[in-house]
């Protein structure tokens, strides 16, 4: 038996369950994992709330898509990946089909990447959907370049840390936007070359000025809602704002026609572009690696809950306090 959180209803934190479970045998292209640690992330929690992108079609419902731990066993049709070797779990699964806060987890061979013997279980759940996200959309998406200048919103989350990494590491500007100052010197000692305090300054009036009116070439927002009109604002002409998140939870509007129909690229953007594509993802994992093993990357973890407490940690998370990823372990 492992110990599995399940819910079997939709609302809040509270109604998250550990139950006994017994994980089963893989099938053909699945391994089963002994999780280490696992990853938290802002989709599990749309998920669990019926808020998420993609609806919860059963009930009782499993959670979580990025973990670490070592593999068990590996089903039929599994090539590359045996019974010991230390892994990371990315998410390229439905969490309607697998879940990965447990102690052991049945999970999807694809989702599978090596873990590295520098890269320690707690940093190797907080590792991937951040960067993956910052990659897929300024590298392989978007073609970042160096002297191109990329605003970045909800900085302090994880994927934003990642994103801030991930354009200095390619010769680009992050500009970093957070809504109060309280976490402006920590942003900077990230790396961010200029700090954006959105509940004091105007952002498309700051980002004009610090570009000499020319504007960003890509803006990265992760909170969309009536916001996108002021954030294109500040994108230069034939720049691209993508939507990686939508945390206002409101209608976005295309801003085009209000600001008089500019140079304007437009495009959402998930992980999933590149976790599932296995061409992409054996590029970003590459990348994402190398930039671990030369200290250009590393996961920045606000906190570590044991897996017992998972409702405390959604409720961190919720409270949108942190600085960075939180993680939570499984004993064993």
């Amino acid at each position: 038996m492992a110990r599995t959180v399940r819910f079997h209803e939709i609302g809040g934190p509270e109604v998250m369950r550990l139950e006994d479970l017994e994980p089963g045998e893989p099938g053909p292209g699945e391994a089963r994992i002994r999780v280490e640690a696992i990853g938290v992330n802002r989709a599990e929690a749309l998920f669990r709330s019926g808020q998420y992108i993609e609806p919860v079609k059963r009930l009782p419902a499993r959670l979580g898509s990025e973990a670490a731990g070592v593999i068990e066993a590996v089903g039929p049709e599994v090539t590359g990946f045996e019974k010991g070797q230390a892994i990371s779990v990315v998410p390229n699964f439905s969490q309607n089909d697998y879940g990965v806060y447990a102690e052991r987890a049945i999970v999807p061979a694809t989702a599978l990447l090596h873990r590295p013997d520098h890269v320690d279980a707690v940093s190797g759940a907080a590792v991937w959907m951040p960067y993956l996200t910052a990659y897929g959309a300024m590298v392989e998406v978007g073609r970042m370049r160096a002297g191109d200048v990329a605003v970045v919103n909800a900085a302090s989350s994880s994927v934003g840390l990642a994103a801030i990494h991930t354009a200095t590491r390619v010769g680009a500007a992050p500009v970093a936007v957070t809504r109060t100052r309280a976490k402006k010197q920590q942003l900077i000692a990230e790396g961010a070359a200029e700090v954006i305090v959105s509940d004091e300054e105007d952002v498309a009036k700051r980002v004009l000025e610090l570009t000499g009116g020319r504007g960003a070439e890509y803006v990265f927002d992760a909170v969309a809602g009536p916001g996108v009109v002021d954030l294109a604002r500040a994108v230069a002409a034939g720049g691209t704002l993508f939507l990686w998140g939508g945390l206002s939870g409101q209608p976005t509007p295309y801003p085009g026609f209000d600001l008089g129909m500019p140079a304007l690229n437009m495009r959402t953007y998930t992980m999933l572009e590149t976790a599932k594509n296995p061409q992409r993802l054996r590029r970003a994992a590459a990348f994402v690696t190398s930039g671990l093993r030369g200290g250009a990357f590393r996961p920045v973890v606000d906190r570590v809950f044991p897996l017992q407490e998972i409702v405390q940690a959604h409720r961190h998370m919720e409270s949108n306090t942190q600085f960075g990823k939180i993680v939570v372990t499984a004993a064993h």
